[in-house]
């Protein structure tokens, strides 16, 4: 490196491990070259301020810097002449030459790769962007980048468990396999699906939406609707046909009503496709036009009988 690492980061000999390593990051982020493509003085920059960070970002080798054990390219004084048996200098050979993400004999507490990867790789993930996952070295783009969508389905599908397809903004179309029990704002992950990268492509994840059902709510994995009847099928007693997730049942409504009916097997899937029950709900309804004859009864029948509803 040949220089001041203090100087080279911007900070003074004093500076806490804190100070130098916010240095690093802001330099890095801006000199990154994934974030200045084709930009050699910031790539050179870029160099400068890692090698920087491996000495000073070390506790040992920091001491050993200040105390003149070493220089500023991490070779030992004592073996002078440009590092002929040093330990290599901090672009991964002796004396200098290309550069590693991890300097040379790093410490426990500092780690390029690992600090690289977080401020750049998954910042760019966590904007649902393509951003790579490696840190961006050597090549800049090791491995490929995630890429993020969302995937609306139906109640239905998360019983069925069908494939659905779903397409990339980069054109790519691929068919997802939607898993039994699926809930709202699940994620899949499909390995090897994102972005190429000169070791392989990211990963895609999906996060599943559910559509509002017109019919249906969901409570666990049972599902719960309201089924009109009529009074006098709820006086008496009688067949009326239900919906269901399967196609309509015809089901008995016990003589007196009650307050709900409970359809065995007939709701949502779980994950090992088990299935939850239906519940319908026994909702009385008037005929569309109160006819003389029923309303005088239901006049004779409050003046007689009078009584007051109550939840059961």
């Amino acid at each position: 490196m040949a220089g001041d690492p203090y100087q080279e980061l911007g900070v003074s000999r004093g500076a806490s491990a804190d100070e130098v390593r916010k240095a690093f990051r802001k330099l890095a982020k801006k000199h990154h070259p994934d974030t200045n493509p084709g930009d050699k003085a910031s790539e050179e920059k870029f160099k400068r301020v890692s090698a920087a960070f491996d000495i000073v970002g070390d506790p040992d080798k920091r001491k050993k810097f200040d105390a003149g054990e070493i220089d500023a390219d991490g070779r030992e004084t004592s073996r002078g002449f440009g590092g002929g048996g040093g330990s290599g200098g901090p672009w991964g050979q002796p004396g200098g030459g290309g550069w590693s993400p991890r300097g040379q004999a790093e410490g426990p507490d500092i780690d390029l790769s690992d600090i690289l990867g977080e401020m750049l790789g998954r910042g760019r993930a966590a904007q649902g962007g393509q951003g790579g996952q490696g840190g961006g070295f050597g090549g800049f783009s090791q491995r490929g980048g995630d890429v993020r969508a969302k995937l609306e389905i139906d109640l239905e599908d998360t019983i069925e468990g069908p494939k659905k397809r779903i397409a990339f903004s980069d054109g790519r179309t691929i068919d997802v396999s939607i898993p039994k029990g699926a809930e709202e704002g699940q994620t899949l992950r499909l390995k090897g699906q994102g972005s190429p990268g000169r070791s392989g492509p990211g990963d895609a994840f999906i996060e599943l939406t559910i559509r509002p059902h017109p019919i249906y709510r969901r409570e666990g994995d049972n599902l719960v609707m309201d089924l009109p009847v009529s009074i006098p099928d709820a006086i008496l007693g009688g067949k009326v046909q239900a919906p269901t997730p399967d196609g309509p049942v015809n089901v008995s409504v016990p003589k007196g009503g009650g307050s709900s009916l409970r359809l065995k097997g007939r709701g949502l899937s779980d994950s090992k496709g088990k299935r939850g029950d239906l519940l319908a709900r026994i909702v009385l309804m008037l005929p569309e036009t109160i006819d003389p004859e029923l309303e005088a009864f239901a006049e004779k029948w409050r003046a007689e009988r009078p009584y007051t509803p109550r939840r059961r």
